[in-house]
């Protein structure tokens, strides 16, 4: 006990101070992306092109990423001659609607709240049950880590469960496989309304790499109604509390210092 006790005075205050202060994060990580539509050459759509998932698109009004479908991957920055895509080290992806999830020249329309009466309801207190429809366990292994010490997601009430009928809401991992879809609708059904759905990752919203395959539903979005859209592939665990946060209205812009 007394090896246990001195071990822990060593390792010292694990917990990461967020919201009030925003860790530093390793130069490898991919945030929001920004796009450039004056750097693109006329007719190039070398960025289109390289695309996986048909994420990006060029029109009239320029460049646009649909970051439901990114996967983060830096094709079209290797692709694009000119640098009209970038990644930035901005952590806050999610949105209440999957239309606000589309970049363009505008900035992206980061969750709103819940409104007041769900606030009361869940603000203090929510419990959450995790429904993998066919992840491939990036996505999965990325809301575990919420519950380490170094994030603490008790710390802020939020907790998961091991049963739909304890839970305040669900929250979706993968591409919604057709052998997923029934077990999906069922825990849908078991949890007492009201009820929440959080989708986490480019294939619970889009069906990520797996978009548009036969087995797939493309995300959840068309089995069930979603309240909070996390993208990424797999989205960083602070960028899932990120969302979080937001949507129970308990987040001030943190400090970067």
């Amino acid at each position: 006990m007394l090896d246990v006790s001195l071990a822990r005075l060593r390792q010292g205050y694990r917990t990461i101070s967020y919201p009030a202060h925003v860790p530093p994060l390793p130069d490898r990580f991919r945030g929001l992306p920004v796009l450039d539509s004056a750097r693109c050459p006329d007719g190039c759509r070398a960025c289109v092109d390289s695309c996986p998932t048909d994420a990006i698109t060029c029109d009239r009004e320029g460049l646009r990423l649909d970051l439901g479908r990114c996967l983060f991957c830096t094709d079209c920055i290797e692709a694009c001659p000119a640098g009209a895509v970038e990644f930035t080290q901005d952590h806050r992806l999610a949105t209440r609607t999957r239309e606000e999830l589309v970049l363009g020249s505008d900035p992206l329309q980061l969750a709103a709240a819940l409104e007041a009466k769900s606030r009361r309801l869940f603000g203090r207190s929510l419990k959450l049950r995790q429904v993998s429809a066919g992840g491939c366990n990036a996505c999965e292994a990325d809301l575990n880590v919420l519950g380490t010490v170094v994030f603490d997601l008790g710390r802020f009430g939020i907790q998961f469960v091991a049963s739909p009928r304890h839970a305040d809401g669900i929250v979706i991992t993968g591409p919604v496989t057709e052998n997923m879809r029934t077990a999906l609708l069922d825990t849908y059904a078991a949890v007492p309304a009201p009820k929440l759905v959080i989708a986490v990752g480019a294939c619970a919203i889009s069906g990520g790499p797996y978009v548009d395959n036969p087995e797939v539903h493309n995300g959840c979005g068309s089995i069930v109604p979603v309240d909070l859209f996390i993208p990424g592939c797999p989205p960083h665990p602070l960028t899932i509390l990120d969302g979080l946060l937001r949507l129970l209205g308990r987040l001030e812009e943190p400090s970067t210092t």
